[in-house]
């Protein structure tokens, strides 16, 4: 019993050294010999995009967000299958908006420095481009990363707008982020659009019963209700209503206003470190959120990323070699 304890210790050990040496392996300026003019190529291409259409924002953030939840930061979100059964074929993932800029990225980067630079890594320097385009946050982007070879929709489990406050803390520890990276990226739900079958529960029928979510404001609920009939399956709704095309902490207002559009906005309220980075945001009036939401990037981009020889740089972001 003692030596199969001491095994399963020393496994747990390998596989945590083997985690931090993987994130080891990136840093800020990986392509510095290899491919110096990365980030500018890639801004230029983001920002082009942006000018075009400024609602890529939130999309694009989400992509990043969604590639490092399934196989940890690897672009496999990217790839495409005949069969349909790719991370990006999954629900969750159907509203993604973007690849056409992740492809544009790669292939003027392909001109310059062939074979160099990762897809994750372009998809890394896209989501951090898309947010300094909005006036957003900016962040140093760690490079180094490579791409995986698997893309699978039965694996795509992502962390829900449905899901409550323990859900989602045991989501985000299994990716290395702890409660106040939760609040932090939920922040990011202030740009972007939600659509009415994610609230229909929440207005019409929380329990069974034919009730609304008792934890959302009755006056917001009210509105929400003019706009999201029972069948309505179409209608966009606004994040962060009067202020979803700008990067700001007005997000934390509403959550605390008890006016979160979600069931995981409302639930930053239902845990007492949660509730106190919300609150926290309110206080200092979001002085240190766009700080906090560049670090909060970081450590989520260093979730699960293969480096060294692991994987690949692929040659089109959307095919494995």
């Amino acid at each position: 019993m003692a030596a199969s304890k001491g095994l399963v210790v020393s496994c747990l050990f390998l596989v945590l050294l083997f985690a931090q040496a993987n994130s080891q392996g990136l840093k800020v300026g990986f392509y510095s010999k290899t491919c110096p003019q990365v980030e500018g190529i890639v801004k230029k291409v983001v920002f082009a995009a942006m000018k075009k259409a400024p609602t890529l924002g939130a999309p694009l953030l989400r992509m990043f967000f969604h590639d490092c939840f399934v196989r940890g930061c690897d672009g496999s979100i990217l790839l495409d299958k005949s069969n349909n059964q790719a991370e990006k074929s999954a629900v969750p993932n159907l509203s993604l908006r973007g690849f056409g800029i992740i492809d544009d990225s790669k292939a003027a980067l392909e001109k310059v420095c062939p074979g160099i630079v990762s897809c994750s890594d372009v998809l890394a320097l896209v989501a951090r481009d898309a947010m300094v385009a909005l006036e957003g946050p900016s962040w140093e982007v760690e490079t180094g990363r490579r791409d995986g070879r698997v893309s699978n929709i039965n694996e795509v489990n992502l962390p829900s707008p449905f899901d409550n406050i323990t859900k989602l803390i045991t989501d985000f520890r299994s990716n290395g982020l702890n409660e106040k990276d939760l609040v932090i990226l939920s922040g990011g739900h202030t740009i972007g659009m939600g659509h009415c079958p994610l609230m229909t529960n929440r207005l019409y029928n929380f329990t069974g019963r034919g009730d609304s979510d008792p934890s959302l404001d009755s006056e917001y609920a009210a509105k929400l209700r003019q706009k999201c009939k029972p069948t309505d399956t179409t209608t966009a709704l606004e994040m962060d209503p009067g202020s979803f095309k700008t990067f700001d902490v007005s997000y934390f207002k509403l959550v605390a206003k008890r006016r979160g559009l979600f069931q995981s906005d409302a639930a930053l309220l239902d845990n007492s470190k949660t509730k106190a980075y919300v609150l926290q945001q309110l206080r200092t009036h979001g002085s240190m959120f766009f700080h906090d939401f560049g670090v909060s990037m970081v450590k989520m981009g260093r979730s699960g990323v293969l480096t060294g020889r692991a994987g690949e740089i692929r040659k089109m972001c959307r095919v494995p070699n």
